[in-house]
């Protein structure tokens, strides 16, 4: 039963309950669901406001897992499958592999609801929350999300499109000290991005784009017709990426960039995605291996939600390298590599900040040219995800999530990616408190003889 206009409850109690007569009681059963927050259904299942109705809201989740990070993991993956073409299979896999610690906290109201190539009815529910979110609130636990969650104040794709400061492709602004390269490694395809940045952390996006190169300004990973595979024929999955990386870094790190006061310079840092677990290992190798590997770091994502712990509560161990968000931890074992450790939730939230700071002022980040619709795939993936924030544990931290519909995210990545490499070299804005290194003891040569003895 749907009441849209105003005066639905007042009909309620007065024309629908009142049908008894004199002298009469009728009972009323409301099988409803809530569309929207304050609707006619969302107040009547509130026994505060009408407890005569003694509503009861059904859920297919009442209690939701406690693992954020594992979930958030599961959530990439599953989203690389889609995009790469796969079926979400992977995803299945590490869920029967990590499935008791994904399951902890979670109850679900129907155990048996699940489709064939899922595990779990908490695996089905999860997997509709992931396929649109607002819809699984609202539909499957009858708590709508706020109609305006994760829009306000935040950037839109026209908005980045626009961001525009005039300067040539490739050309790198006078005041610029550091040149970052991201590298995303995706089954099909390497998206990647070139930014130059002031020690102040004003930046300047260069250059982006993919390789193999599509040669058409607006495409999808999916839709990908020149692949990794095609590009390196007889190749298996991580030989493809191994020659694609070899090619790319070749032609990004091996070149000159040229300031425009006539200064030439050569990137300093790259990183490399190196989550996938299916080309985790290939990355390692490459970045070993690679005639740039003095520039090379494997870079991992790492969910920080309002409940995680965040970097700076870590505790530091001899060998580690602590940053603004970010850490180099010491390494051990078959992937003896040192590699960057990133909280992309902080990291995308500075980089939409840097984004929305007006041209000239502090930490402002634009875009090359000045043709708004050459930028318009590349913004569309830097506002593929929206922000909540969240409170847990005397924290607030905005948590990133993907939007509806599984819009591509690449370049949002590659975009934090080089803000990250960025800092790694040094770069701080005002105000944060990424250039307070802990001081360090002096040590005397004497100290260590007698330390060895």
């Amino acid at each position: 039963m749907k009441f849209k206009r105003p005066g639905g409850r007042s009909v309620l109690a007065g024309a629908v309950l009142g049908l008894a007569g004199p002298k009469k009681k009728i009972a009323g059963v409301m099988p409803c669901t809530v569309i929207r927050p304050g609707d006619m259904a969302d107040s009547i299942l509130d026994r505060e406001k009408h407890p005569q109705w003694q509503g009861e809201r059904m859920k297919m989740v009442y209690s939701f897992p406690t693992n954020e990070k594992l979930w958030a993991e599961y959530a990439r993956i599953r989203a690389e499958s889609f995009q790469n073409g796969g079926d979400g299979s992977k995803a299945t896999e590490f869920y029967s592999k990590h499935r008791g610690a994904m399951d902890a906290g979670a109850v679900v109201a129907w155990p048996e609801r699940y489709n064939e190539d899922e595990l779990s009815a908490l695996q089905h529910a999860m997997n509709l929350r992931l396929q649109d979110e607002a819809a699984f609130f609202a539909e499957y636990q009858n708590e709508p999300l706020p109609e305006d969650e994760g829009d306000e104040e935040q950037l839109t794709a026209d908005e980045v499109a626009a961001k525009t400061n005039g300067y040539k492709r490739c050309l790198v602004p006078v005041g610029c000290d550091h040149l970052t390269v991201f590298i995303d490694v995706q089954q099909k395809l390497l998206f990647y991005v070139v930014a130059a940045w002031g020690s102040d952390f004003v930046g300047y996006v260069i250059d982006y784009g993919v390789y193999p190169d599509q040669k058409r300004a607006y495409f999808t990973l999916r839709d990908a017709q020149r692949t990794l595979a095609r590009a390196s024929p007889g190749a298996g999955l991580e030989g493809s990426i191994y020659a694609g990386l070899e090619a790319l870094t070749s032609d990004l790190l091996g070149r000159e960039w040229r300031r425009d006061d006539g200064t030439v310079m050569r990137v300093e840092r790259c990183l490399v995605d190196a989550n996938w677990g299916q080309s985790t290992d290939v990355v390692y190798q490459f970045c070993r291996q690679s005639a740039h590997a003095a520039v090379l770091l494997p870079s991992h994502g790492r969910y920080v939600g309002a409940s995680s712990v965040p970097f700076a509560e870590y505790k530091r161990k001899p060998g580690e390298r602590v940053g603004h968000h970010w850490r180099i931890p010491n390494t051990r074992g078959q992937r003896a590599i040192r590699h960057v450790l990133v909280d992309t939730n902080y990291w995308k939230s500075f980089v939409h900040a840097r984004l929305q700071a007006a041209m000239g002022d502090k930490g402002c980040l634009s875009l090359f040219g000045r043709d708004a619709k050459r930028h318009r795939l590349f913004a569309e993936h830097v506002t593929a995800e929206y922000c909540v924030r969240t409170e847990a544990r005397n924290r607030t931290v905005d948590e990133w999530k993907l939007r509806a519909g599984h819009p591509e995210n690449h370049w949002l990545d590659c975009l934090v990616g080089c803000a990250v490499a960025a800092s790694v070299q040094g770069a701080v804005l005002f105000g944060t408190d990424a250039g307070r290194q802990e001081k360090r003891k002096r040590i005397r040569l004497s100290d260590l003889q007698r330390s060895k003895r």
